[in-house]
């Protein structure tokens, strides 16, 4: 099945990206589950418009307990201390979309990340560097990597972003800001690299399989294609 545009009409604003996202993350790692050794498994991960709120609560004292009872509990109990004002305060950017496949070994050790990219992603600068930021950090923990963008409402190419992060000069081939990117970190000797697979994307055109690497030099293929075109099935999202 051909790509299709899920940001501008006519399949928008009837049908939401945020659902088609979603579902696709649960069909992929569902196709994953089937297809990885035995001591591993996929787990898809989305959240949208994440917020982030540290509430701290104080238990109240069980019922029939005395007012003497609570004071001997009160002066029982440290002082409560409290640190000094911060030194520094520094503007921190958090990805508030995450739409992504994760996939844990037996020991819940990540093994292995796909990330579809979300507009919100790709808006802001601060943005893109959080989630280059995070790729990166899966891949210095020596985790395979797939990055799928088929944004087609804001501009701008991830992949080039980490790559420019990553090496003093990017050599990508990929100039289109849809694609697919796939990033293996090897160590052979003594010397690490990082193997990378790249396929431009477009509208009306076919999606490809790209591969998924876990330690020990196992490769799972992502049938993006196939996975894509059960999604707009299961979704009635019209071909």
């Amino acid at each position: 099945m051909n790509l299709l545009d899920h940001f501008h009409p006519p399949l928008r604003p009837q049908r939401q990206w945020h659902g088609f996202h979603n579902a696709w993350a649960t069909y992929i790692a569902s196709t994953l589950n089937e297809r990885l050794p035995k001591g591993y498994f996929a787990e898809p991960n989305v959240q949208f418009g994440i917020e982030i709120d540290v509430a701290t609560f104080e238990q109240s004292s069980p019922s029939g307990v005395g007012a003497s009872s609570a004071v001997t509990d009160s002066a029982s109990r440290p002082s409560q201390w409290l640190p000094p004002a911060p030194t520094l305060t520094l503007p921190f950017t958090l990805i508030t979309d995450v739409v992504e496949v994760l996939v844990y070994d037996s020991s819940a050790i990540l093994a292995g990340a796909l990330e579809l990219v979300s507009p919100s992603n790709k808006d802001w600068a601060a943005n893109r560097e959080a989630f280059v930021s995070k790729c990166e950090t899966y891949l210095q923990q020596r985790a395979g990597l797939i990055v799928v963008d088929v944004v087609t409402e804001r501009g701008g190419n991830l992949h080039q972003e980490l790559l420019s992060r990553l090496t003093v000069s990017s050599p990508s081939r990929i100039r289109s800001e849809l694609y697919a990117a796939a990033y293996r970190p090897v160590q052979r000797e003594d010397q690490t690299s990082l193997e990378i697979w790249e396929e431009e994307l477009a509208i009306g055109k076919s999606l490809p399989t790209m591969p998924l690497w876990l330690p020990g030099g196992i490769s799972i293929p992502v049938e993006l294609g196939p996975t894509y075109e059960r999604t707009c099935r299961e979704l009635r999202i019209a071909t």
